[in-house]
């Protein structure tokens, strides 16, 4: 059987704000993923798959929900009634993993399904798990994700934001854990989100091929050699893709005790004013993304960097069209207008 080769996530040229965006959401899965929008051939995809190398080793309940065993109010149903009648719960080691859901899925197949013939026979509940029971405390993973059913989209954000996932058939209905990493790419030029769908979604990233010749010669040499000896070129960036595991790792642990002062608060506020974002969800979203950013820096507190870099990652899709109308800011943009608040 052939083996299936992953490119190393550092090993990819440039699309820097792009890795940016999915490392803090591996390390802070509440930021509430990540929207990938850009031309073919940017490395949208290879990127997202290339995670799987950074997913280091956890603990988690031996059943289908792979409940993390320390969380006993995230259960799902079967390791619930497990605890509450003092029963053993086997555990065992795995790794994060990034699950695909096709463009062609079904509602059920999203979801799940109820056997209601036999709810009514027995008076139990069967379910038969779908993608977002797999998904649980898991990266799930949509390539062109505009191009899904509006239903099903709405289920899947819904679901990223409220953890859980309930099925309701014929006045019976079953809820499971569904915590996920939700990360979507897109190509802009075959439509776009509706606005109230992209506004949930925490990091929006536009990226473009690379202009530069250097790296764009890069790129075709590093694609070539891995596809001749993808062993051998993997092997190549196995230091670089451990040191950015264990990094992340540690962002992990640290996450709970950075600091985040009343200036950096009225910072966020501010910025969202002067940009015309609606709503209150801008100004939290760039806020646990600087806090994140600051983990991963191994900072003990947030800095105004750190919110610059969170700007430009979670507002270009909130604000409107001024005062950049093209909806694209740069760290650049965000500093004249901090300058232009505090002068």
């Amino acid at each position: 059987m052939a083996k299936n080769f992953l490119y190393p996530f550092t090993a990819i040229v440039g699309q820097e704000k792009m890795k940016e965006a999915l490392i803090l959401n591996i390390i802070n899965p509440s930021l509430g993923g990540v929207l990938i929008r850009g031309e073919k051939g940017t490395a949208k995809s290879t990127l997202v798959r290339a995670l799987a190398n950074l997913l280091a080793e956890r603990e988690e309940n031996s059943c289908e929900f792979h409940c993390e065993p320390d969380k006993i109010d995230d259960y799902c149903p079967q390791c619930s009634e497990k605890y509450l009648k003092g029963e053993k719960i086997e555990k065992h080691k795995s790794t994060m993993k990034v699950i695909n859901l096709p463009i062609s899925a079904t509602e059920d197949r999203v979801v799940g399904t109820l056997d209601i013939e036999y709810a009514i026979k027995t008076g139990e509940k069967k379910f038969e798990k779908g993608i977002l029971a797999q998904s649980n405390r898991n990266i799930l993973y949509v390539d062109e994700i505009n191009l899904l059913d509006d239903y099903i989209v709405d289920v899947l954000l819904d679901s990223a934001a409220m953890g859980v996932n309930t099925i309701e058939r014929e006045g019976i209905s079953y809820s499971h854990p569904a915590k996920f990493v939700l990360v979507g790419t897109m190509n802009p030029e075959e439509g776009d989100l509706r606005p109230q769908l992209l506004d949930r979604f925490g990091l929006v990233i536009d990226v473009i091929g690379e202009r530069e010749t250097g790296k764009r010669v890069e790129v075709i040499k590093r694609r070539l050699d891995f596809e001749a000896e993808p062993e051998k070129f993997i092997k190549k960036y196995l230091a670089k893709e451990e040191e950015l595991k264990n990094r992340i790792e540690n962002s992990k642990k640290i996450l709970k005790n950075i600091k985040c002062n009343d200036e950096m608060y009225e910072l966020a506020a501010k910025i969202s004013i002067v940009l015309n974002v609606d709503g209150h969800r801008a100004d939290i979203a760039v806020v646990k993304t600087a806090i994140t950013i600051a983990a991963f820096e191994n900072r003990e507190e947030v800095i105004k960097e750190d919110m610059l870099r969170a700007a430009v990652l979670a507002l270009p899709h909130r604000m409107r069209k001024t005062p950049f109308e093209d909806g694209i800011l740069d760290k650049e943009q965000i500093e004249k207008l901090v300058d232009s608040l505090t002068m």
